[in-house]
């Protein structure tokens, strides 16, 4: 099968920096695809790079088996969605998304007839004569969404187009463009430092860091087999533990990473496990975090908010099934 976008050793330099280093990457056609990283991590880069916005310094992409660099970026099949959604504000809602197809030169009847079915797409039917100013965050992200939709892309980028909104709009928005994307059947590539974004999305997830991807894995692969300890501490939260610890557990001196949800917190200390002191309590609603003192080994483990929990300074046992004690890559 032709891979919806390809990277074979890309890599992108500005001067001394490289921006993105020697990346291999296949996008499945259909895939909802998530880019994950920190800040300057190459995630954004790569995601110009397909766009068209930025040329490889050496390397080759293709988007459907046809090789892009040198390729302006209206004449690839992609479009795509900005955090700020760069809509001009001069232009009622139908205007601009019907914006792309008017450059293209269809005809104003037949290019409105399809920005009114883009904006019913996104569910905003009957919103076509307002201004954007006149719209809220989340009907400025539709909006957007569907300027982008309008050009029928086969692959639709986008650049933390959730980033701006609230927590429980952005939830939303995550469900509706998850549902979208299915019911599309485009290829969606998604820009997020946001690793709940990233997990809850996306069929996908590459980590990136320092212009390198350090895993490419589904979900539960990336959250329940990290790879290296950079993607288990940047990929919701993890204890990292030295080889010597997991030596006592495994047999084998490696890395490893353990979920703070696989840890139970038990007041008996006559029983066998590790021997912590309870140091602090963070409440997070459903749930209520631990952090522990494990002869100078901080760990952390959350436990359901209304259990009964030991008071701060008690020596406490941890314990935990050893098939969720992950071993990481050597060197990891």
């Amino acid at each position: 099968m032709t891979s919806a976008v390809s990277f074979t050793r890309v890599s992108r330099y500005f001067g001394a920096v490289r921006a993105v280093d020697a990346v291999d990457l296949d996008i499945a056609p259909g895939e909802f695809f998530a880019m994950l990283g920190p800040s300057g991590s190459g995630k954004t880069t790569c995601l110009r790079l397909i766009a068209g916005f930025e040329q490889p310094s050496s390397g080759s992409i293709s988007i459907f088996g046809e090789r892009a660099e040198g390729v302006p970026p209206y004449r690839r099949n992609v479009n795509t969605v900005f955090q700020d959604y760069a809509l001009f504000p001069h232009l009622n809602v139908l205007d601009n998304v019907a914006y792309g197809l008017m450059v293209k030169g269809v005809g104003r009847a037949e290019r409105y007839r399809a920005a009114e079915e883009a904006l019913a797409l996104v569910r905003l039917p009957g919103y076509g004569t307002r201004r954007p100013g006149e719209l809220s965050g989340g009907q400025r992200q539709r909006v957007a969404l569907a300027r982008a939709l309008v050009n029928r892309p086969r692959v639709l980028l986008l650049d933390e187009p959730l980033g701006a909104l609230d927590l429980k709009l952005r939830e939303e928005m995550q469900e509706e463009l998850k549902a979208l994307q299915k019911a599309l059947a485009i290829t969606f590539v998604f820009v997020t430092h946001d690793q709940g974004e990233a997990l809850s999305m996306a069929d996908r997830v590459a980590v990136f860091n320092e212009g390198r991807i350090m895993q490419v894995g589904t979900p539960q692969e990336i959250y329940q087999r990290p790879a290296t300890r950079f993607v288990a501490d940047f990929v919701g939260s993890s204890n990292i533990l030295p080889p010597d610890f997991v030596y006592r557990w495994s047999g084998q001196k490696r890395w490893g990473s353990l979920r703070p949800e696989a840890i139970r917190v038990n007041r008996s200390v006559n029983q066998e496990g590790v021997r912590a002191r309870l140091v602090s309590t963070n409440y997070l609603g459903a749930m209520i975090r631990l952090a522990l003192d494990a002869d100078g080994l901080r760990l952390h483990a959350t436990v359901p908010a209304g259990v009964v929990l030991p008071a701060e300074g008690e020596l406490v046992t941890l314990t935990f099934n050893r098939e969720n004690l992950h071993l990481m890559e050597e060197g990891a």
